[in-house]
C-alpha cells in the first residue's frame, strides 16, 4: 500500500526528472508538482539531498526537506557508476523536463548534459539553475543565497539607515532562481506544443535577484546614484512603513493621496493635508525628515490595538507585524486553507504550506508527503523502465541504486 496519489492539475501527464538539491531547484520542482506534474527526484544513495541532514526533524525527516519536497518520488542513484548514469539517461528519455542546479559543467561530466540527453529525447526541456550562469566571470564560484543577495545589491538597502547590511529573511536568491525557472519551463512547454522541439532553459540566481529589483534599478539609471537604505520606509512614498506605537509598531502604507488624507484625519491632524510641506508626493518626500517625527509622536500616544482599529475605521492600509507563528495561525490562512496536512505511513502527519495558486477557485489536490530516501527507487525502475525485481536487487547490491527497505517489498 502506498501513500502516493496520482498527480492532478493543469500539468497532469508531464514528467519531471529532478536532479536539483537544497533550495534553488527543489522549490521549482515542487511548484511543478503542485501544478500536477509527476516529479521523480534523483538523490545520492548514501545521504540523499543535503537538506535531509538539517535539523529540526520529525520522525527523522528534516523540516527543510519537508518544506521543499512534497509530492515527489525519491529515487536514489549513484550517478558516478555506469549503471546509475545509465538509469538516469533512460529516465530522461521518458521525461518531459529535466531540472538540475549543479555548477556549470558537472552534468556534462556525468554524461547527463543537455546535448547528451536531447539526442535521445529531442522534445526534452532541460532547465539549469546556477548561481551565475555559464558565461559569468563567477561561473565556477560556489553560490548560495546570501552570496547572490550580496552581489545583487539588495543587502545594501535591506537595513535601517546607519545600520550594518542585512540579508533578507526569506532565501529570495534561491527562490527567485526557482521562480524564473518555472516561468521558462512553462514557456518552453508551450513552444514545444507548437514546434515539437525542446529547449535548454538557463537561469542564474544573481540575474533573477537583479531582475526583481524593479524601481530600485531604475532609480540608479535615472539619477546615477544607488538607492540608500530606508528600512521599512519607501524610497519614494511618504508616509509608508512601520511607525511606533505605545507598545509596538504598526505598518501604514499611503500609496495614494486619498490614503494620505485619510491617515492625516485618522491622526487628528487634518491640518497636515493643506500644509505646503506635505500636500503633494514630492513635497512629502523632500520633507520626510519633518513629517515622520510628527507622525511618530502622535502614534506613540496610543497602543497598537487602538491604532489598528482607528486605521481600519479611516480606511488607511495597515497591518500589525506578525511573527511567523502568528502569521500561520491568522484567520486569513485558515479561510484560504493554506495549511495542508499530509500523511506519511512511517513519519505520520506533516503540516505544510500548500501552493498559493487556485484554479476555478480551488487548489490542485492529491499532494503527498515527502518520500524517505530511495523510497520509490524500485517502483519507478519497475514501472517506468520495466526492470525486474531481481535486477533492482542486483543493482542495489552493487550500490548503483539505493532503495528504502520497506518500500522495496511493498512496491514490488
Amino acid at each position: 500500500m502506498t501513500h502516493k496519489n496520482k498527480p492532478e492539475g493543469p500539468l497532469s501527464g508531464i514528467k519531471v526528472l529532478d536532479f536539483s538539491r537544497i533550495l534553488s531547484g527543489p522549490y521549482a520542482s515542487m511548484v511543478l508538482a503542485d501544478l500536477g506534474a509527476e516529479v521523480i527526484k534523483i538523490e545520492p544513495t548514501e545521504k540523499g539531498d543535503e537538506t535531509r541532514g538539517f535539523p529540526p526533524f520529525k520522525g527523522g525527516m528534516s523540516h527543510y526537506y519537508i518544506a521543499l519536497n512534497r509530492s515527489k518520488k525519491s529515487v536514489a542513484l549513484d550517478l558516478k557508476t555506469p549503471e546509475g548514469a545509465k538509469i538516469a539517461r533512460e529516465l530522461a528519455a521518458k521525461s518531459d523536463i529535466v531540472l538540475e542546479n549543479f555548477r556549470p559543467g558537472v552534468m556534462d561530466r556525468l554524461g547527463l548534459g543537455y546535448d547528451a540527453l536531447k539526442a535521445d529525447n529531442p522534445g526534452l526541456i532541460y532547465c539549469s539553475i546556477s548561481g551565475f550562469g555559464t558565461t559569468s566571470p563567477h561561473r565556477d564560484k560556489p553560490a548560495f543565497d546570501i552570496v547572490a543577495q550580496a552581489l545583487s545589491g539588495v543587502m545594501s538597502v535591506n537595513r535601517e539607515p546607519g545600520q550594518p547590511p542585512n540579508k533578507l529573511g526569506l532565501p529570495l536568491g534561491d527562490m527567485a532562481g526557482s521562480i524564473f525557472s518555472v516561468f521558462g519551463i512553462l514557456a518552453a512547454l508551450h513552444e514545444r506544443d507548437v514546434t515539437g522541439h525542446g529547449r535548454h532553459v538557463e537561469v542564474a540566481m544573481l540575474d533573477s535577484l537583479i531582475a526583481m529589483q524593479g524601481y530600485l534599478s531604475q532609480i540608479y539609471f535615472l539619477t546615477g546614484k544607488s538607492p540608500q537604505p530606508v528600512g521599512t520606509k519607501h524610497q519614494s512614498i511618504v508616509p509608508y512603513g512601520s511607525f511606533p506605537t505605545a507598545d509596538g509598531y504598526v505598518i501604514v502604507a499611503c500609496l495614494t493621496e486619498r490614503f494620505w488624507h485619510n491617515f492625516a484625519r485618522c491622526l487628528g491632524r487634518e491640518d497636515l493635508i493643506a500644509d505646503p510641506r506635505f500636500a503633494l508626493y514630492q513635497a512629502r518626500l523632500e520633507n520626510r525628515h519633518l513629517l515622520e517625527p510628527i507622525i511618530d509622536e502622535r502614534m506613540m500616544q496610543n497602543d497598537t490595538a487602538y491604532w489598528l482599529e482607528k486605521l481600519a475605521e479611516f480606511d488607511v492600509p495597515n497591518a500589525p507585524i506578525l511573527s511567523i507563528g502568528e502569521a500561520l495561525e491568522q484567520d486569513h490562512v485558515k479561510a484560504h486553507g493554506l495549511i495542508e496536512t499530509l500523511h506519511h505511513p512511517e513519519i505520520g502527519d506533516l503540516d505544510v504550506v500548500r501552493g498559493p495558486i487556485l484554479f476555478d477557485g480551488a487548489a490542485t489536490g492529491h499532494a503527498f508527503a515527502p518520500s524517505l530516501l530511495g523510497e520509490d527507487t524500485q517502483a519507478v525502475l519497475m514501472e517506468e523502465l520495466g526492470y525486474s525485481r531481481e535486477k533492482c536487487e542486483d543493482l542495489a547490491a552493487r550500490s548503483a541504486i539505493g532503495a528504502h527497505r520497506k518500500n522495496c517489498t511493498q512496491e514490488s
